[in-house]
């Protein structure tokens, strides 16, 4: 595959900080890494959850092979490399560093799906070392990393395809097309939807931290806290040191629609609503919350809605989006289906459900070296993610903030400017100059 702009490998590892002495690069190279010259090697980064579905999408691709697995938790490390070597039958590399798995020569693509803290960085790593990358939603922890990420992919000339599914849904393409065509007249709202059920995690409290975890590298660019099964593995989602809440979980698919759908990039004034009202538990982000983005200049809006617990739907919705224009609406549910309601009296109009192949999409991009083949590209990572983040801190300051889209700094505002960004823990800094 074809490599731009990439660093040397003494400057990755001077500016991964990790010494050059703990390193070494793989001196025997597999022989099936020297196949045809479109065939794609890729390695998966976080394999407790989302990552194995990251596995099973490439390895059903022609000329593309799964050649290795990273996790800080050797524990699950192990297991999912003797669960591939069962399924596929063959052995897989296993790294708990991934700075040591960015040595790796033989590898072409990574594809992220590590808890949200470690997305940008982990993205912004491989890119320096000459890799294309896949990140899971959402691409950021924060509005600042965002940015640094889309910096990297420019700089480095890497291709870079954002987690969200949707994008390469058939269906979904066509629905956007429609709204771009008037079929509902003038859009000028947007509402997204995540009605996901979350149940009680209870309070588990610190914990000694289990063999075979390395947690300081699990812990990577954040706070280092005691260890807590509170938020190792799964449930670090709730806590702001790690996750965004479901706005920035789920919601990044719905955010990304919206913004879409209604043709804007982030907005000038945000609002939000909410709080932790079903479940007394070690959750720290609001199980309920309710944002508004507004566009005066181009007269539209962004409502988004998070319910964790029972309620009800909306034209059947639970987790999708809904468009409102002044001649109908259309309705998305979930990743690869829509429907449209034409006039007062609510016609139904076009329809249609079909998927489409997010994993594919990136393998093209990367053989033909084409950021414009990707239906989910860098800038669309920061733009979707950075709406959740403005929501989530238009809550946590309990106001309403005015933001410059521009600049991506709020106006009058220095606390909340303060939640651009974050104290990155050494030696995990995201760089001011990538």
């Amino acid at each position: 595959m074809k490599e731009k702009k990439s660093l040397t490998r003494r400057d990755f590892v001077q500016k991964s900080a990790l010494g050059a002495a703990a390193l070494t690069v793989p001196s025997v190279i597999p022989s099936r890494a020297f196949g045809a010259a479109d065939r794609v090697t890729v390695a998966v980064l976080g394999v407790n959850g989302r990552g194995t579905n990251h596995i099973e999408g490439y390895s059903k691709l022609e000329g593309v092979e799964v050649v290795a697995l990273c996790d800080p938790d050797l524990n699950i490390l192990t297991t999912r490399a003797g669960e591939f070597e069962k399924k596929y039958g063959r052995k897989v590399k296993q790294y708990q560093d991934l700075r040591k798995l960015y040595l790796d020569k033989s590898v072409d693509a990574v594809s992220i799906a590590t808890p949200n803290h470690w997305h940008s960085l982990a993205a912004i790593w491989a890119m320096q070392a000459g890799k294309d990358v896949y990140v899971e939603k959402p691409g950021s922890h924060n509005i600042f990393e965002g940015r640094k990420m889309v910096e990297s992919a420019a700089k480095y000339d890497r291709i870079v395809q954002h987690g969200i599914q949707l994008r390469s849904s058939a269906a979904v393409q066509e629905a956007i097309k429609h709204l771009r065509d008037g079929l509902i007249g003038r859009v000028y709202m947007a509402r997204g939807l995540v009605f996901r059920w979350r149940d009680d995690v209870g309070k588990k409290g610190p914990s000694p931290v289990p063999e075979g975890l390395d947690y300081d590298l699990w812990t990577g660019p954040a706070e280092m806290l005691p260890f807590s099964r509170d938020y190792v593995h799964y449930n670090w989602h709730w806590y702001w040191n790690y996750g965004n809440g479901d706005i920035g979980n789920q919601g990044t698919h719905e955010t990304d629609l919206c913004m879409w759908g209604l043709d804007v990039g982030l907005p000038e004034l945000i609002s939000a609503g909410g709080g932790k009202f079903v479940h007394d538990d070690a959750k720290v982000t609001p199980d309920v919350l309710s944002c508004q983005f507004m566009y005066p200049k181009e007269r539209k809006m962004i409502e988004f809605e998070v319910r964790p617990w029972i309620t009800n739907e909306e034209n059947g919705v639970s987790v999708g989006n809904i468009f409102y224009g002044t001649e109908g609406y259309l309705v998305v549910y979930n990743y690869d289906r829509y429907e449209s309601f034409i006039g007062r009296d609510k016609k139904p109009g076009p329809s249609r459900k079909a998927g489409g192949d997010h994993y594919a999409n990136f393998i093209e991009a990367i053989r033909k070296h084409d950021k414009s083949v990707l239906n989910a590209p860098v800038e669309t990572a920061h733009l979707s993610s950075a709406l959740s983040h403005l929501g989530n801190i238009a809550y946590r300051t309990g106001r309403t903030l005015k933001f410059d889209p521009v600049s991506e700094k709020f106006i009058g505002d220095d606390e909340a400017d303060k939640m651009l960004t974050r104290n990155y823990r050494k030696p995990y800094i995201v760089p001011e100059k990538v």
